[in-house]
């Protein structure tokens, strides 16, 4: 069996365990029905709205934007879910989209498999440890938190559209201090998607400054995200620090996204696509900021 047949299997399983799990969890928030209902038990079906954002957001996802950015600004701009559930909406309702972007680019993009299993696991890690910090936090430290790292993005976003990072090399893989210093930012990249702050962005600069070919960042940042969110997922299920229609909606949206975009678009024109998505991250942060910097002064 080759290293990535074993890799794919070992994803086939962990999601299958996913899938239970978050279905086990479902199952029991019907059968003990309480008067006080939170996003987290409302286990109505999702709405067109719901699935709708899946859709779009996860096209785009496949063609390189990111999927959290964008859905966190669709969340507040449409009001769809309390900014509290959002980081475990984001990572539950993303993951099956993912998992089958990682199915499809981890066959079609070659990649050194000693680096794609190490960042894999050190973003694995990350997400495990972050996501049972994040999902017993309050309100307002989710949103400073996630308002911080949203400006963090939208920089990494402008950097790149301008061209501000080294363009990349040749190499599949690395080795050595390069590889030690790949695992390390993955391992934080992986925590910060506990946060609602996607990881394919910065990977593709980190894979960049590596002198790897940015084509390999796509088996790895997806590869570590289908491997990751599962993960990190069951941790905000088992709180309950989530929307369950929202979330049901990413997925059953999503996952014909990413279909149209990997076989039937494969590539668009998205610079000015970019940009806007630029523009509305920071305006989400901002607007997150004020939010649960204005609670905290409220509070004092």
């Amino acid at each position: 069996m080759s290293p990535l047949t074993v890799l794919q299997t070992a994803l086939g399983v962990l999601t299958a365990v996913f899938i239970y799990g978050w279905a086990a969890a479902a199952g029991t928030v019907r059968r003990l029905r309480t008067s006080e209902e939170t996003p987290a038990t409302d286990v109505q079906p999702p709405t067109g709205t719901h699935v709708g954002i899946g859709a779009l957001t996860n096209f785009f996802d496949t063609l390189g934007i990111g999927s959290f950015a964008t859905t966190t600004a669709l969340f507040r701009f449409l009001r769809v879910i309390p900014d509290r559930v959002i980081p475990g909406t984001l990572n539950v309702g993303h993951t099956l989209p993912t998992v089958v972007q990682a199915f499809i680019y981890t066959r079609v993009i070659p990649v050194d498999m000693v680096t794609l299993f190490a960042l894999i696991a050190s973003a694995v890690l990350g997400a495990w440890l972050g996501a049972g910090i994040v999902a017993g936090w309050p309100k307002q430290r989710v949103q400073i938190g996630m308002g911080a790292a949203l400006l963090g993005a939208a920089a990494l976003m402008l950097m790149t559209q301008l061209n501000l990072f080294p363009g990349g090399g040749e190499a599949l893989g690395v080795r050595g201090a390069r590889l030690a210093i790949g695992v390390g930012v993955n391992f934080v990249l992986g925590a910060l998607m506990s946060l609602g702050i996607g990881l394919y962005a910065p990977c593709m600069i980190l894979i960049s400054l590596l002198g790897m070919d940015p084509k390999a960042a796509y088996p790895i940042m997806m590869g570590s995200c289908a491997f990751l969110m599962p993960v990190g997922s069951l941790n905000f299920i088992r709180e309950r620090s989530y929307g369950f229609r929202a979330a049901a909606g990413l997925a059953i949206g999503g996952i014909p996204g990413v279909l149209l975009a990997a076989f039937i678009v494969t590539s668009m024109p998205i610079y000015y696509v970019r940009w806007l998505v630029i523009v509305v991250v920071i305006y989400t942060a901002i607007t997150m900021l004020m939010a649960g910097l204005g609670a905290n002064k409220r509070e004092t």
